[in-house]
């Protein structure tokens, strides 16, 4: 909340100062913040569903919304981006005088109220996705307000003004390569791809050496949400299994070292019956 009301009043005012002084810098700055804003009313948004309890056909509740923000924040990222792109190639074609101190006086108070900002997210966004696209979002902002306070130092002092629409897009180029990663993994969950965090192969192995596991089949992982993982798994264990005490230290061992939080197992004598449906041959 706290974020949101910072990074409103002052897209407004930044702008505003943007189309006093002519600045490109200025406006595309203002414009990636506004897109902070609805990011971050997105983030927060999937944070409160993410809560809700299943209930009806929502067997998992309304946790994967926040996988869903995660892939727009991504994507709205690079709209506005494609926005600045195209205001910025327009100025250098048809330069105007730019107010280099007001766009770097301005965009000085950017820095400290992005930088503010993602500090407020910093914690959370190394174990969440959503997280991660708020704190993106943020700290790529207080980056493109200090490159708008050097371009009005290099106004000032030289006079140039198509640093400013030059400067823009070198801010959209580094905005993209920012964002790209969490568009890949945000559109990875959402296919349901097993979490980046998750080592595949050392789950395969952990299951397949438990005692009595001949062999491991049906292996499914997939992200419920952006903090939260989910697991299935067909054991064929011919001499049985140890009951109820034996598949409550396999899901405890999961969630500890792999961080799979919700797991379903099925133990099976021998490794026939249907199988896994999904699986070739």
């Amino acid at each position: 909340m706290l974020a949101i009301g910072l990074n409103t009043v002052f897209v407004a005012i930044e702008f505003s100062y943007g189309l006093i002084a002519h600045s490109t810098a200025l406006m595309a700055d203002a414009s990636h913040n506004l897109s902070d804003v609805l990011g971050l009313l997105l983030a927060w948004g999937a944070a409160v569903l993410a809560r809700r309890q299943p209930e009806g056909r929502y067997t998992y509740g309304l946790r994967s919304s926040s996988i869903l923000a995660a892939l727009a924040n991504a994507m709205l990222l690079l709209v506005a981006c494609g926005g600045i792109a195209w205001e910025a190639l327009r100025r250098l074609l048809e330069p105007s005088e730019v107010a280099g101190m007001t766009m770097a006086l301005v965009a000085a108070a950017g820095i400290v109220i992005n930088g503010f900002s993602a500090w407020l997210f910093m914690a959370g966004s190394k174990h969440d996705l959503n997280l991660r696209g708020a704190y993106l979002h943020l700290a790529a902002d207080a980056l493109v307000s200090l490159g708008v306070v050097l371009g009005g130092v290099a106004i000032l002092a030289t006079g140039w003004t198509w640093i400013d629409p030059a400067l823009s897009l070198i801010i959209v180029a580094v905005i993209v390569i920012g964002t790209w990663g969490l568009l890949r993994e945000s559109i990875s969950l959402s296919l349901s791809a097993v979490p980046r965090h998750i080592d595949l192969p050392a789950v395969q192995q952990y299951l397949s050496g438990l005692h009595g596991v001949e062999a491991v089949h049906d292996l499914h992982i997939w992200g419920m949400s952006t903090t939260e993982s989910a697991l299935t798994a067909c054991l064929v264990m011919p001499a049985g299994y140890g009951g109820d005490g034996f598949l409550d230290e396999v899901a405890e061992q999961l969630e500890r070292r792999f961080a799979i939080q919700h797991s379903t197992l099925e133990i099976r004598m021998h490794a026939g019956g249907s199988g896994c449906a999904l699986e070739h041959g």
